[in-house]
């Protein structure tokens, strides 16, 4: 698993500081001892992890837009970084519907900018996360490998299985590319995501405004995961990346069971936040969602030694506590950093 220690002094660039699991992940490196610079666009909404993480001020921070190749050339070497978490993106599959353009823009073109940026540099692992939507997803029981099929039947997975197409051209195009390797998570929640239609934010949003919310595919099976386990699985390639060949490859990092329906995770997030356990179904159409995806991560746990820790249900109370916490009016980057070291004890 991730070792802290051997990030101190590291100098890290994460692009997409500045959303749920830049976030988090810039208070990993910070709490490290690493010097963190960002690229990313501002927060969407007023309240974001971004600022209640309380994170800018340790880190070096850069707005700006991942399609202009020259801010991303400007903010490579200014950070001159030895390792690169590549995470800004466009991340919701709604939105890709919506403005399908801009997603490929942002999840292809943005990667490949960022890609030409570090070549010939002294970078010693990139780490490029896709998503486990990266997948042609035939909506069976078994779990996915790495080495099977890319597809993706809605802009935004259609971008991240191009995205991960895009990372393996340049590293079996150009020997001046750093170590880089692929990562595709699940469906990551936890404190601090505020994305529009995404599930976890409109079901706290419902519970503050003491209404049901509403499910557009309650009977959907997901890989819910919190993203303390993706994060630790990004930091624990990257790791491996300078010293191991074989980690310049795709990797899965799943969660440790299942995954539980919608209609199940509204239910007990809901109970976990002290309100009922009532939802309701939208009746209007919605743009096509798969109904059942999984990955295997056993490449990851044979391979780099990582592992998921938390169930489903401890993942629902864990996100749970920290949107408690945030509705009393507590320290919240104090919050984050309790649960870090709690994850990290185990």
């Amino acid at each position: 698993m991730v070792n802290l220690d051997s990030w101190r002094g590291r100098r890290v660039l994460i692009t997409g500081h500045t959303g749920f699991k830049g976030a988090w992940l810039a208070s990993l490196c910070i709490e490290a001892g690493a010097d963190v610079y960002g690229l990313g666009l501002p927060p969407v909404q007023p309240t974001n992890a971004f600022s209640l993480l309380g994170v800018q001020a340790r880190m070096r921070s850069t707005i700006a837009d991942l399609r202009d190749p020259l801010a991303v050339r400007r903010v490579v070497d200014e950070a001159d970084p030895e390792f690169v978490f590549h995470l800004a993106a466009q991340a919701l599959v709604g939105e890709g519907y919506r403005n399908p353009v801009e997603t490929f823009e942002t999840n292809v073109l943005g990667t490949v900018h960022l890609l030409q940026a570090l070549r010939g540099r002294s970078t010693r692992g990139l780490v490029v996360v896709t998503s486990d939507k990266c997948y042609r997803n035939y909506e069976r029981r078994e779990g996915y490998r790495e080495d099977e099929a890319l597809g993706g039947d809605d802009p935004y997975s259609s971008s991240k299985a191009a995205a991960e197409l895009v990372t393996h051209a340049y590293r079996a195009s150009f020997d001046d590319l750093p170590p880089t390797a692929t990562a595709r998570a699940g469906n990551v929640i936890g404190g601090g995501d505020w994305s529009r239609d995404r599930l976890v934010p409109d079901i706290v949003q419902a519970a503050l405004r003491g209404r049901p919310p509403v499910l557009r595919y309650p009977h959907s099976v997901r890989p819910w995961q919190h993203v303390l386990e993706s994060l630790a699985g990004y930091m624990t390639l990257a790791e491996r990346l300078p010293r191991d060949p074989r980690a310049a490859s795709a990797w899965n990092f799943g969660p440790l069971d299942a995954g539980a329906s919608v209609a199940e995770l509204t239910e007990n997030m809901l109970r976990a936040l002290g309100r009922p356990p009532v939802w309701e179904e939208a009746v209007e159409a919605a743009e096509h969602e798969a109904a059942l995806l999984h990955v295997d991560s056993t490449k990851a746990r044979t391979h780099l030694g990582w592992a998921s820790k938390m169930t489903v249900r401890e993942t629902i109370v864990w996100t749970a506590d920290w949107y408690r916490a945030w509705i009393a009016g507590h320290d919240m980057r104090a919050m984050t950093l309790r649960q870090i070291e709690d994850y990290l004890k185990r």
